[in-house]
């Protein structure tokens, strides 16, 4: 970072130094300088913000650019054989259309680049079907769920998160609703969407991109993903299962959190705090740490305490993970008497030393 800020120092410096020898449009000393301070300044700014371009935007923006000069000066022949008596109208007529031209087929090149697959061209470009791919579009669900920007910060995810425009207006009318449950859900996800961008880690883009024939956000989401040939992160089931018919991947952070769960064998003993009873007979019910529920039998007594159970079976499930085990008084007994045996033989130690 140091070295680049040398080098565009000294390009500021040399086309100052350029200005004040050549006199740009006749001007002399300071003004010349000042105009070219201004050049250069204006080069570095211009240089700085296309780094952020991807390849087949700049080269749709390049392609466009070229077609348009091109269609120009066919325009501009017609002009000069239809008008040839005219002084000042077709100059002034070629300069317009050459501007016209030149600025959309540019900003019409840089819109459609992404279609580009460069990919196929082998090679330099080969890479580039691997950075498209490594999109990352954000459903609204998933942006009020928050938990997106936890994985973020882990820097789990790669590639380039994207928003679309029709997600932040949904996400705008959920934080604007008379609801107040839903205006508070639309705030938090306003307020993930701001933790995220302040992440220097990542490459957040938001695209314009929309489909007014397709009604529902969630439609709109999976032609997003056709068109970019990217993922959807999502936590919606619903979405999940229509965006996997359609042939869009998608990423579904309930199933990370279910894949992330402690794994628990049968035999194996772990303790849990029963805070309920159970909806079979004598069974009482606990939480994990992570929300996995765990189903005890033999634990309907025990309700409000802590207790040592044996894992019997382990269930999975699309909602999640269950756990069944079984609680041994003689186990629970035992782990007491272990637990109670350091307090005892302290107490006559204790004695003692009176």
């Amino acid at each position: 970072m140091g070295e680049l800020l040398i080098i565009r120092l000294l390009f500021i410096a040399v086309l100052a130094f350029a200005a004040y020898f050549l006199h740009p449009f006749n001007l002399e000393g300071p003004l010349a300088v000042g105009v070219g301070v201004i050049a250069a300044i204006g080069v570095v700014v211009f240089e700085i913000r296309i780094k952020q371009v991807s390849m087949p935007r700049l080269i749709g923006a390049a392609f466009g650019s070229i077609l348009g000069i091109l269609g120009a000066y066919l325009i501009s022949l017609v002009l000069e054989h239809a008008m040839p008596d005219s002084d000042n109208t077709v100059p002034f007529l070629q300069v317009l259309i050459l501007a016209l031209m030149t600025y959309c087929g540019l900003v019409v090149g840089a819109a459609k680049g992404e279609m580009l697959n460069l990919a196929a061209l082998g090679g330099l470009f080969g890479g580039e079907k691997t950075t498209k791919n490594s999109f990352k579009i954000l459903d609204t669900s998933v942006i009020i769920d928050g938990r997106i920007a936890d994985i973020a910060e882990t820097s789990f995810v790669e590639g380039a998160l994207v928003i679309p425009q029709f997600v932040l207006r949904e996400l705008q009318l959920v934080a604007d609703s008379s609801d107040s449950m839903k205006r508070n859900r639309g705030r938090r996800g306003l307020d993930v969407l701001q933790r995220i961008q302040k992440m220097p880690q990542l490459n957040i883009q938001i695209v314009e991109d929309d489909f007014p024939n397709v009604r529902e956000v969630d439609m709109k989401l999976i032609e997003l993903a056709k068109l970019y040939s990217c993922k959807i992160v999502t936590n919606d089931f619903n979405l999940n299962k229509v965006a996997q018919l359609h042939g869009v991947e998608v990423l579904n952070i309930n199933e990370l959190a279910n894949a992330l769960k402690p794994v628990v064998l049968p035999g194996e003993t772990m303790r849990v705090f029963i805070l309920k009873e159970g909806k079979e007979y004598n069974q009482g019910v606990a939480y994990l740490d992570d929300g996995t529920m765990v189903v005890v039998d033999n634990a309907r007594k025990m309700i409000s305490k802590t207790i040592d159970v044996a894992v019997t079976s382990v269930l999975q499930t699309t909602a999640g993970k269950m756990i069944f085990g079984r609680f041994d008084e003689r186990t629970h007994a035992v782990h007491d008497k272990e637990r109670d045996r350091p307090s005892r033989e302290a107490a006559p130690a204790a004695g003692s030393g009176a």
